[in-house]
């Protein structure tokens, strides 16, 4: 049995395990759930607003406030061999309309981190003067030198930035050959429901100092909205994917129609299975272009969905059954240069997301929520997981999950995965008459390329299989082998269902075994397939 001392810092008890690797101090989830519950039992309130010519600053001018390096928290000189996490403050102004109480917790306790404005650079001499001297920070971004290729670091920073917490519940991740994209979330509320969403944000953190050299680092954070408040713990490690451990309690203050779990949040304006807009002569933009749901059937059963990404013309809500929910996420698996070509954004480097369910969630579906966009700016896709039970005034949920962020490559089943998705006109060329005299007015053509070692070396043949709704038709699928591209392609004919939505599914088979994800689409009824 390890032998213990203790000794009172700053009100907190610090508790020395003699023979351990780390002292351990009181502060901790217990803590923050604690507050978490007693907020619960309080009126909401909304946190003060930032001055208005902060928010109202144009993107390129809040994007020049920097934080000086020099100014990091836990800033130390490099060391040979060695590896440190240190924190940069995120200035409020722009989209981040409220400011948040930052703490450290060491061994001296815990301690608030004071806002400084001097440990900012400014445009202009004008706009720092203006700056309250009790303004705070809206967030914080942490770093760690990563050492990849496409890590965003600068010659003044030890670190890679890889992990960002600012704006309401978000925060956005990268693994080692990254830029940033898409976000994960705290919590969604009322996702797309008519009755309009509702935004929780964390409003207090608590940050862990890590040990020497250590690997890894906690973050606690306090979430409070008007309809639940929660109590949040994070345990970062940045790597080739950044994984991030979540434990989450939360307080329900009245009932919730809809509440999303684990929710991730990314931007698909257009694509490879979609219109290309006006004027525009990038080939596709988007930060992640499929939806993937790891289901387990059985014990010996395990299938995975693949659902490509839509811009829809109206809000499209998406509710996906599974038996044992084993994970999803939201993935970017065009990582070439010319999908996009865009030197400016590499879409190509957008991180994947993933959710491993490492609890037991009970009952649910996994929810897509696509928002109609005419701009790359808005974040217009949300995936999360809403449990089957009904969260009623004051309900308690505790959940956890890892997520982790990276190279799409790091999540896939190891199976044939679809890699495009190609949507056209069913007639290429109204003169050239169908060789099976066919009527193909009002037909489209569905190409779907997969790849993968599992169907290169299937002993049998690989068939396809494809369904759709009773109002609507396949006229004919089939698949062929492209080795020169290293795909096998799945082609189909449809004739769509007249006035609704049709519903398409299809994989590939060798024998009765599935050797491919199961792709589903839905085909709209005022299509924006490319014509």
């Amino acid at each position: 049995m390890l032998a213990k001392t203790t000794r009172a810092v700053n009100g907190c008890v610090v508790v020395f395990c003699l023979g351990a690797s780390a002292p351990v101090w009181s502060f901790g989830f217990v803590d923050v759930t604690e507050k978490a519950q007693a907020l619960a039992q309080t009126p909401y309130k909304a946190p003060v607003a930032v001055p208005d010519f902060l928010t109202a600053l144009p993107y390129d001018r809040y994007q020049s406030i920097r934080f000086k390096p020099e100014a990091n928290l836990w800033r130390q000189p490099a060391s040979e061999g060695e590896k440190h996490f240190e924190v940069m403050m995120v200035p409020a102004g722009s989209v981040y309309r409220h400011s948040v109480t930052l703490n450290e917790v060491d061994l001296e306790g815990v301690e608030p981190l004071i806002f400084n404005r001097d440990n900012f650079t400014y445009p202009s001499p004008d706009l720092a003067k203006r700056i309250p001297a009790d303004l705070g920070y809206a967030g914080f971004r942490l770093t760690w030198p990563l050492q990849a290729s496409s890590a965003i670091k600068s010659p003044e920073r030890q670190g890679n930035q890889f992990l960002v917490f600012a704006g309401a519940s978000y925060f956005r991740g990268v693994g080692a050959d990254n830029g940033f994209g898409l976000s994960a979330r705290g919590l969604a509320i009322d996702t797309g429901l008519p009755s309009g969403e509702e935004f929780p944000a964390f409003t207090e953190f608590w940050l862990e100092r890590p040990g020497t050299n250590s690997g890894t680092m906690t973050v606690y954070a306090l979430l409070d909205s008007p309809s639940a408040t929660g109590a949040y713990r994070f345990v970062i490690t940045p790597d080739t994917a950044t994984g991030i451990e979540v434990s989450a309690r939360l307080f329900a203050r009245s009932n919730i129609d809809q509440i999303g779990l684990a929710p991730l949040t990314s931007m698909f304006y257009f694509g490879e299975n979609t219109r290309q807009p006006a004027g525009e002569w990038r080939p596709q933009v988007h930060d992640s272009d499929g939806l993937l749901i790891q289901d387990e059937k059985s014990a010996e059963l395990t299938e995975w969905v693949w659902r490509p990404l839509l811009n829809p013309i109206s809000l499209r809500m998406n509710y996906f059954q599974v038996t044992n929910l084993k994970g999803f996420g939201l993935m970017q698996r065009d990582t070439r240069f010319d999908d996009f070509s865009d030197a400016e954004a590499h879409y190509e480097k957008r991180p994947s997301a993933w959710i491993d369910n490492t609890d037991d969630w009970g009952a649910g579906e996994v929810v897509l929520v696509e928002i109609p966009t005419s701009s790359e700016a808005n974040d217009n896709i949300v995936a999360f997981w809403k449990p089957r039970q009904k969260v009623g005034q004051g309900a308690e949920l505790s959940f956890q999950y890892r997520l982790r962020f990276g190279e799409h490559t790091a999540f896939d089943g190891g199976i044939g995965r679809v890699v495009d998705t190609w949507v056209g006109a069913g007639r290429n060329n109204a003169a050239v008459p169908d060789e099976n005299n066919r009527n193909l007015d009002g037909t489209w053509r569905v190409i779907v390329d997969f790849e993968g070692e599992t169907l290169n070396v299937a002993d049998v043949p690989i068939v396809s299989e494809a369904g759709t709704s009773d109002n609507a038709e396949i006229m004919e699928h089939f698949v062929e082998h492209l080795p020169e591209q290293g795909i096998w392609r799945l082609s189909m004919l449809v004739k769509p269902a007249p006035n609704n939505d049709t519903p398409l599914r299809a994989r590939l088979l060798a024998g009765p075994n599935a050797v491919s994800e199961t792709w589903l689409y839905q085909l709209p009824a005022l299509t924006q397939a490319r014509e």
